[in-house]
C-alpha cells in the first residue's frame, strides 16, 4: 500500500491527477491481470488433470477456479477502497468496515469452494461408481456429501456472525428456545428427517435398487434419496415421492438384492399315466441337475405332491443362477418345455381340467307298455 501511495504521488506530480486516482486505478488493474493470469494457469491444469483416472484434483481445480476469481477482485476492490478520500472524510466508513468485508468476503469464497469441491466428489464417485471403474455406494457418498455441505454452512455462518462481533453464545441460547416451538410445529419434517437418516444409516435400500412397499401398494426403482422424501420411478416410468417417515414404521423388501429366483411349477398328468409319474419326477430331476442355468447348491425338489381334482400333481423347486428379470424368463421357459417333452416321451399326458359322466342303462321296456306308449303319443 505504501509503495503504491508513493508511485500515485509520484505519478499525480507529473500529470496533475490525484493520488488517490491512480493508486485505484493502479490496484483495479493489477487485480484484472492477476485473474486472468490464474484463469489461464487454471484452465491448463484442468486439461492435464482431466486425463488422469483421480476424481479429487478434477473436483479440486473445477471448484478453485470462481472462488479464487473473486477472492482476487475482492482483495482488488477493498484495497482500491481504501485509497477513496471518501474513507478518511467520512465518520461512518473508515478502514476497519473495509476490513471486515474482506474478511466476511475470503470466508464465502472459502465456503463456496468448499461445497463446490464436495459437490464436484459426489459427482465424480458416482459417475465412476456407475461406469464400474470404482466400488462405492452412491447413497452413501450423497449422505455424506449432504452431511458434509450443512456442516460447511453451517460452520461458515457462525464464523461469519464472531467476526462481524455477534455474540454467538447468546444467540445460540435464544436459538435453542426458539428452535424447541419450530420442532414443535413441523415435527413431520423432522420424522422425515430422521427417517432419511436411518436409511443412510441401515442402507436397506440404495439409489439404483428395486424396492417394494407391501403396505402401500407401492413398486419401482429408486432414483433419489432425500432428507425429506424418496424419489421411486414405478415400472410404468411414473414417479412417486414417498416421505421418509414411512420407512421407519413400513416393511420394505428389496428384490435387486436377492441372490436367487426361484422356479415354483405345479405340472399335473392324467390318472391314467399313473404308472409312469415316478420316471417322470427322476428324469425331471436329473434334467434340473444338468442344466447350466440352475445352481444345484440350493435347494431342488421334484416330487408327486398331489390327487388332484382332474390331475395326478407333481412340484418343480429350483433356484436360476442368474437374477435378472429377463434371462430368468429365458430359464423357466427352456425348463418348462424339457419338462413337456420328458412327459411326452413317456406316453403321458399333461392334464386339463376334464369331466368323465357315467350314464347308466335301466332295464329295458315290456311290449305292453312300448304299444301304450305310441298310442298316448299318436293321440
Amino acid at each position: 500500500m505504501d509503495l503504491i501511495a508513493e508511485w500515485a504521488s509520484t505519478f499525480s506530480t507529473y500529470t496533475g491527477l490525484e493520488p488517490w486516482a491512480f493508486s485505484v486505478f493502479l490496484v483495479v488493474f493489477a487485480a484484472l491481470l492477476v485473474d486472468f493470469v490464474q484463469r489461464q494457469l487454471m484452465k491448463r491444469m484442468i486439461r492435464v488433470v482431466r486425463e488422469t483416472e483421480n476424481a479429487w484434483d478434477d473436483a479440486l481445480f473445477d471448484a478453485m477456479i470462481r472462488p479464487l476469481s473473486f477472492v482476487i477482485w475482492l482483495v482488488g476492490f477493498t484495497m482500491a477502497a481504501e485509497f477513496l478520500p471518501l474513507l478518511s472524510e467520512s465518520d461512518v466508513l473508515d478502514s476497519t468496515l473495509v476490513v471486515r468485508i474482506r474478511q466476511i468476503g475470503i470466508l464465502f469464497a472459502f465456503a463456496w469452494f468448499l461445497m463446490s469441491f464436495i459437490k464436484d466428489i459426489e459427482h465424480n464417485l458416482a459417475e465412476q461408481s456407475l461406469e464400474g471403474k470404482r466400488k462405492a455406494d452412491v447413497t452413501t457418498i450423497k449422505a455424506l456429501s449432504r452431511v458434509l455441505r450443512i456442516t460447511v454452512v453451517v460452520t461458515a455462518m457462525l464464523v461469519g456472525l464472531d467476526t462481524l462481533g455477534v455474540n454467538i453464545a447468546g444467540l445460540m441460547a435464544a436459538g435453542g428456545i426458539g428452535g424447541l416451538a419450530v420442532g414443535l410445529a413441523a415435527r413431520d419434517m423432522i420424522a422425515n428427517f430422521f427417517g432419511g437418516l436411518t436409511v443412510f444409516i441401515d442402507r436397506p435400500f440404495g439409489v439404483g435398487d428395486w424396492i417394494l412397499l407391501k403396505d402401500q401398494g407401492i413398486e419401482g426403482v429408486v432414483e433419489e434419496i432425500g432428507w425429506r422424501q424418496t424419489t421411486i420411478r414405478k415400472f410404468d416410468k411414473r414417479p412417486v415421492y414417498v416421505p421418509n417417515a414411512t420407512f421407519t414404521t413400513a416393511s420394505v423388501e428389496t428384490p435387486s438384492r436377492m441372490t436367487h429366483r426361484r422356479i415354483y411349477e405345479t405340472i399335473g398328468i392324467r390318472y391314467d399315466d399313473v404308472a409312469v409319474m415316478q420316471p417322470i419326477t427322476e428324469e425331471v430331476r436329473q434334467m434340473l441337475l444338468d442344466h447350466p442355468d440352475i445352481d444345484t447348491s440350493q435347494t431342488l425338489m421334484v416330487n408327486f405332491d398331489a390327487f388332484g381334482p382332474s390331475s395326478l400333481d407333481f412340484f418343480v423347486y429350483c433356484m436360476t443362477r442368474t437374477v435378472v428379470w429377463q434371462e430368468y424368463h429365458e430359464v423357466k421357459q427352456d425348463v418348462l418345455l424339457r419338462i413337456s417333452e420328458i412327459i411326452d416321451r413317456h406316453g403321458a399326458s399333461i392334464a386339463f381340467p376334464t369331466r368323465t359322466v357315467h350314464i347308466q342303462e335301466g332295464p329295458a321296456p315290456e311290449p305292453e307298455e312300448t304299444d301304450r306308449m305310441d298310442r298316448e303319443n299318436s293321440e
